[in-house]
């Protein structure tokens, strides 16, 4: 079995009057005609990891043995380190692993997490992640949570801030009474985090996560800029809450890193950080250090099942899974969106590969191919 062709496209989820977003996908076909499909970080529509692809990894991969995966994605890390490693790199890394494991568990007629030692269990709880709320009044956050909890019956929720990166502590006040208002609104005992995107200082972190720790809040996600690895520490030491980070981290060692500092929830996204292989060994590095591993995770349809697969095989699975807010876009090529939660729960794809269900002419029609 050889590897024939490596395809890197940008996926439009526009409408017939407007263009995008768009996802990263990957396709690894062999001489045989047997494919598998991948997903890199859709930052900035991905072209840049699609680019290092189709320029520097597919011409190095045809006619290699797909089943010398890691040794060939290692090969390719350290021919093209000098471009990073992380970001493009290691997000091109990442939909080639994605790719490569979907076809070998097509190859060998078993889903992905049996490949990967089994699976604890046959579904997980998600959680909502709502985003946008630096924007909101108190009343607008309040309806848009309502909605989302009423239709997707989620077992948490994480309320997001995506401000200006470029400020710190620009409504500490008006951020509290948020997060005051959503607990009043959903209960004493529902499960609520806040994801701060960056948003304070130390001081301002420890100001807002004191009120959380107050409210009951079950996480304090990245409060201060993720390269800041000793300032997001401080903040996770001197807080009881415990605080989050990890989804701008592309390495095993920029993991590490966080985890010595002090942070004790890391959140990997497994289009970022090496796909299903990388997630895997930040899995082993969580389970060694004692710390929680709560992935990342906003892309609705090939990231989301490889994200499933890897979590199946962890055996304390200790939170929700998350479930991005915009994961509707899918519907036109998965028809069975894999991002459309039941009663707030997945089930673990049991079909080969990955277990992919989609429109396979919707797909070749959105499919922009990217070449160089």
């Amino acid at each position: 079995m050889r590897i024939a062709k490596v395809e890197a496209a940008q996926i439009d989820w526009g409408t017939n009057d407007r263009r995008g977003p768009y996802s990263a996908f990957i396709r690894v076909e062999t001489e045989d005609g047997l494919w598998g499909l991948g997903e890199a970080s859709p930052m900035e529509g991905g072209l840049a990891s699609l680019l290092v692809v189709a320029k520097h990894m597919a011409p190095f991969l045809t006619g290699k043995d797909p089943l010398d995966h890691a040794v060939l994605l290692d090969t390719l890390l350290h021919r093209c380190i000098k471009l990073g490693p992380e970001g493009a790199v290691t997000g091109a890394l990442a939909g080639l692993d994605i790719a490569l494991w979907d076809l070998k568990g097509k190859a060998l007629g078993l889903p992905i997490h049996k490949l990967l030692g089994g699976a604890w269990r046959d579904e997980v709880v998600c959680y909502a992640s709502i985003g946008g709320n630096a924007a909101r009044s108190v009343d607008d956050v309040l309806r848009v949570v309502e909605r989302r909890v009423t239709k997707e019956r989620p077992a948490a929720v994480k309320i997001r801030w995506d401000g200006d990166r470029t400020r710190e502590n620009v409504d500490i006040a008006g951020d509290i009474a948020k997060a005051k208002a959503v607990r009043r609104l959903l209960g004493d005992d529902f499960t609520i985090a806040f994801d701060a995107n960056n948003g304070y200082s130390v001081g301002g972190a420890i100001r807002v996560g004191r009120a959380l720790e107050e409210l009951g809040y079950a996480w304090f996600e990245e409060p201060v800029q993720h390269y800041h690895i000793s300032a997001m520490g401080e903040v996770a030491q001197r807080l009881d809450i415990t605080v989050s980070a990890g989804e701008q981290t592309y390495t095993l060692q920029g993991l590490k890193d966080l985890i010595n500092a002090g942070v004790r929830m890391v959140q990997p996204d497994i289009v970022k950080m090496g796909g299903i292989t990388g997630l895997m060994q930040c899995a082993a590095i969580a389970h060694a250090h004692g710390v929680e591993l709560v992935p990342h995770q906003t892309q609705p349809t090939i990231g989301h099942l490889a994200n499933l697969h890897v979590l199946a095989t962890v055996m304390h699975l200790s939170k929700p899974i998350e479930v991005a807010d915009n994961w509707e876009r899918a519907a036109p090529i998965f028809p069975r969106n894999p991002s459309q939660s039941h009663d707030g729960r997945f089930k673990i794809p049991t079909a080969p590969g990955l277990g992919l269900d989609f429109d396979a002419d919707e797909l070749a029609r959105r499919w922009r191919p990217v070449a160089f």
